[in-house]
């Protein structure tokens, strides 16, 4: 190696080493966020910028001074509503500004708000009716010093001393403890204990307007004018900075700038953005409206803690994050989505949507964009480099380029990739959309050689191994052998699932083994047992990570796999195990292609990932430098309509106590964390309401009603871009019990209940003893009823007994009158025999008789006649059948009165249950007159056919 290449390697190393301290990067653009005024609710010019030590961000604009926590935007107005043209946080918590006539300090109050304290009125009345815009403040260990045109206000002890300009003072400059100020007579003037002392060799500038001093190498100083470029001050003498940086400045005029660690210098311009040069004035990025600049004048420019770039621009403010180690090709370079990235003779090509665009490899991306490979402007889905042959696959089929012309196509149909054919190096597959092509390397270049036959289906997910061509069409897995001569496939076998798995997910070769996967299982292929078969260590790297959708190798051995359109790295380690990186990616999420994951790894600090609005510049050696545990701050706290600030520079250490009547509660989050703020997630508990944590979510607003009394925690976190948690930040507060649950009320309870249990105690015994009374008087009266009781249940006994003797009688009573009745019949039987025996003998002829015996039959003739006509029994059975059923007969009669006396005899003889052939021999008729009798009882009473004659008797 010769001593220029090795002062080359040198320059080249400390340049790298450079960008890496430095972070910033040569290649690509980096991440824009622009916010207009509609978001911070401002004006549209933006001054100065400056950040207090909690990581809130400053802005002078010209409506008043913004704060911005990275959650919400807050406007802070001077007493006499003028614009802010400079700020400066001191150390103190105080945030100094500069206006129109005013200049003071906002400082947090007890409860954190931001209160505006005037310093201009400690000047006198003259002084301050000649004050114009305070343009800067400087701030030393005992000083801060106000500059405005005219004249420069120290403020010290509480005091105000004033230096008038010598002819006109324009901008001042602090670099390190040194303040200097350009006059426009006496050139630079240099701030020492309340004096100004010329630099020598400063007049030249007096017609010039300096609006930035940088401090550079060698105790030189870079001065920035607005319209005649860069110059050096050194040893007394002021010469231009003859370099690529200053013609730009010389061509778009600068505005001032800012250094990012004495490093890099970012120049603001007037015309064209901002550049950021090298301490040599070479150009490593130039950002202007064409890159993602709302505006592309830019008044000032700030570097936060984070080494992010801050823009305050004529029309709103941008954030620039520099300290990322993602750059992007996108709009800017002419590129749209990007399907594959390849670096070949120089140059650096990528296959899009609109064709293959290249861009030389070995100088800096700046100014210039891709352009078009001529002959390749059609949809585009790989390119590759194959035996040192630039290769790409479009709708148009597989082309040859070289340099930036497509010089040969070598099959006309619409091609997706390449592989190689093992054991046959002279070979390439293509899958095309008619099936798959073969192609053959001879001595002048790749030849198509034919298609092969036996299959037609197109996919760009096919692998090959020494037996098989393996290919993944929607859901299946085809395994193809081909013939000998290529010619054909000989078989084609359909696989549906993987073993004990449903479906088939990906293929790809790790480490030059095939892999099958589907639910984060990986298989292998034997073929001399014709089955899959588990690689449990393959399985084993994937077992902690998220389900993959597709997964693919880089050229470094590294696994870069896509889950629920987000990227991971599985970072090859030295040992062979890999480690999961996954946070720095997460910016990338939802930009990727589908199922055309596209990561090109040249070397650690050049990795290209293909997206669907461009080509994404990934350093993995930066991520150590930029991966930080963010900050979160509960940034107010409201309840019982007062709001407390915590967010701002002062702690409020005093514990909140709200009363009963005002627990709604509100709460507001916000973490300075500036990069992707899209992707910033919060997560809170309120402690003892809250079981667990929140999910994580972006919004930065939480509210609590109707809580309990008790004491409280309030306690929230914030998860970054790449995924970082961050400390806890508690707020401790008590809620005060409502009146009726005070500890002073309880003891009013508990001596109410001590009063209430004497009082009751008392109650109770005069109860006693009152009941007792009632008692004896109760006892009295139940015994008085119950000797009543007594006493009527005996009387009621001896009716019931009299009743029972009545009944009886009344039962023997009709005993005797069926036996009356019996006994009547019997002697009605019995005249009937002796009348039909009378007759018998009156037809005797007595005449034959002899006169004794006629005697005797006349005797006996005679003596049962008398026998007949003196029996007297039916009358006495009549007689007394009326008067046992008196009572009866008369309520009949009174009930009918139509009734005729034989009528009331055969009702009686029907309620002394006798048949109806009794009664016919008692009533001397037929049984078929009893029936016509009742039948006539029945008319006269009124029954119908449905009553009971007896039963209706019976009821009188």
């Amino acid at each position: 190696m010769n001593f220029t290449k090795f002062r080359l390697l040198i320059a080249s190393f400390l340049f790298f080493t450079i960008i890496s301290l430095a972070q910033v990067k040569n290649i690509g653009v980096p991440d824009i966020q622009n916010y207009k005024r509609t978001e911070y609710k401002g004006a549209t010019q933006n001054w100065e910028i400056d950040q207090d030590k909690n990581g809130n961000l400053y802005f002078a604009n010209n409506s008043g001074l913004i704060q911005f926590d990275g959650a919400s935007w807050t406007l802070h107005l001077l007493p006499n509503f003028t614009s802010v043209r400079s700020v400066k946080v001191h150390p103190s918590e105080r945030i100094y500004v500069g206006g129109y006539k005013e200049f003071g300090y906002f400082q947090a109050d007890p409860k954190g708000k931001l209160k505006y304290t005037s310093l201009s009125k400690l000047l006198k009345s003259t002084n301050n009716q000649e004050n114009d815009f305070v343009w800067k403040i400087h701030i030393t260990k005992e000083e801060v010093i106000f500059q405005s045109f005219s004249r420069i206000y120290i403020f010290k002890d509480n005091k105000i001393k004033t230096i008038q300009a010598p002819k006109r003072f324009q901008f001042s400059f602090q670099l390190n403890n040194t303040i200097y100020i350009q006059d426009k007579a006496l050139g630079l003037l240099e701030y020492k204990n309340e004096k100004l002392y010329p630099l020598k060799g400063t007049t030249a500038l007096n017609n010039m307007e300096v609006w930035a001093m940088f401090k550079m190498p060698n105790n030189k100083i870079l001065i920035a004018t607005l319209e005649k470029g860069l110059f050096i001050y050194s040893n007394e003498n002021i010469y231009p900075w003859e370099t690529e940086a200053n013609t730009f400045i010389r061509k778009n005029s600068s505005l001032g700038g800012v250094t990012i660690k004495d490093k890099f210098i970012v120049l603001n311009s007037v015309l064209n953005g901002i550049i950021i040069s090298d301490l040599n004035g070479k150009i490593i990025q130039h950002i202007d409206r064409k890159k993602g600049l709302q505006n592309n004048t830019v008044l000032t420019s700030y570097i936060d803690n984070k080494n992010n770039l801050w823009l305050g621009l004529d029309n709103g403010i941008a954030f620039i994050n520099e300290s990322s180690p993602f750059t992007y090709f996108g709009f800017s370079y002419d590129i749209s989505t990007v399907y594959a990235s390849v670096i070949h003779d120089g140059y650096l090509y990528v296959a899009t949507n609109q064709g293959v665009f290249y861009h030389t490899w070995n100088t800096a991306f700046k100014e210039d964009a891709f352009s078009l490979v001529e002959g390749t402007n059609t949809q585009t889905w790989n390119i590759q480099v194959i035996d040192n042959e630039l290769i790409c696959a479009n709708n148009r089929g597989s082309i040859i380029i070289k340099g930036n012309k497509a010089v040969k196509t070598l099959d006309k149909n619409g091609c997706f990739g390449f592989k190689k054919i093992p054991n046959r190096p002279n070979y390439i597959i293509g899958s095309n959309y008619n099936g798959f092509a073969l192609f053959e390397k001879t001595a002048n270049g790749l030849k198509f050689r034919n298609q092969i036959q036996g299959f037609n289906k197109s996919s760009i997910l096919f692998e090959l191994d020494v037996n098989y061509l393996w290919l993944k069409k929607d859901e299946f897995l085809y395994q193809m052998e081909l013939s000998e001569d290529l010619k054909r496939f000989k078989s084609i076998k359909v696989i549906h699932n993987l073993p004990q798995e449903k479906g088939i997910g990906s293929i790809q070769k790790i480490n030059k083994n095939l892999y099958f996967q589907t639910n984060n299982q990986f298989y292998k292929y034997s073929k001399e047992q014709e089955a899959f078969f588990k690689d449990k260590k393959m399985t084993a790297i994937f077992k902690d990570i998220p389900t993959i959708n597709s997964l693919s190798e880089d050229s470094k051995g590294n696994l870069w796999y896509v889950f629920n359109e987000s990227l991971g790295e599985l970072v090859k380690l030295a040992d062979g195990n890999y480690k999961n990186v996954v946070a720095p990616f997460s910016n990338l999420t939802g930009n990727l292609v589908t199922n055309y994951l596209s990561v090109n790894t040249i070397d650690p600090e050049n990795i290209f990932i293909g997206l669907t609005n461009g080509l994404a510049h990934y350093d993995s050696q930066l991520i150590n430098n930029t991966v930080t545990k963010p900050n979160v701050f509960i940034r107010t706290f409201t309840y019982a309509n007062d709001t407390l600030i915590y967010g701002n520079q002062t702690k409020i250490n005093e514990k909140q106590s709200i009363p009963y009547a005002s627990n709604h509660v509100k709460f507001t989050f916000s973490s300075p964390t500036y990069e992707s703020l899209e992707n910033v997630e919060y997560s809170y508990q309120l402690e003892p309401f809250d079981e667990n944590w929140s999910n994580w979510s972006t919004i930065s607003v939480k509210e609590y009603t109707n809580l309990r009394e008790g004491n409280y925690n309030m306690k929230v976190k914030v998860r970054n871009s790449y995924g970082i948690q961050s400390e806890v930040d508690i707020i401790p507060f008590t809620i005060s019990p409502p009146w009726y649950r005070h500890p002073f009320a309880y003891i009013t309870y508990f001596i109410l209940i001590l009063v209430g249990i004497y009082f009751i105690s008392y109650r109770i015994k005069m109860k006693i003893r009152k009941n007792k009374y009632y008692e004896t008087i109760e006892q009295r009266r139940l015994y008085l009823e119950k000797e009543s009781k007594i006493r009527q249940e005996q009387y009621q006994l001896e009716k019931e007994i009299e009743k029972l003797k009545n009944d009886k009688l009344q039962i023997k009573i009709l005993t005797k009158d069926k036996e009356l009745v019996n006994n009547s019949l019997q002697v009605v039987k019995k005249n009937k025999i002796l009348n039909g025996i009378i007759h018998k003998l009156k037809e005797i002829d007595t005449e034959t008789f002899d006169e004794s015996t006629k005697f005797q039959f006349n005797k006996l003739n005679k003596s049962i006649t008398k026998e007949v006509n003196t029996d007297k029994s039916w009358k006495d059975l009549e007689k007394h059948i009326k008067n046992v059923h008196f009572e009866f007969l008369k309520r009949l009669k009174e009930k009918c009165p139509k009734i005729s006396p034989r009528e009331l005899d055969l009702a009686t003889y029907l309620l002394m249950n006798m048949s109806t052939k009794e009664i016919a021999e008692i009533m001397n008729i037929s049984n078929g007159g009893v029936e016509l009798a009742r039948y006539r009882l029945r008319k006269k009473l009124e029954l119908n056919k449905k009553e009971n004659l007896i039963g209706f008797l019976m009821s009188i």
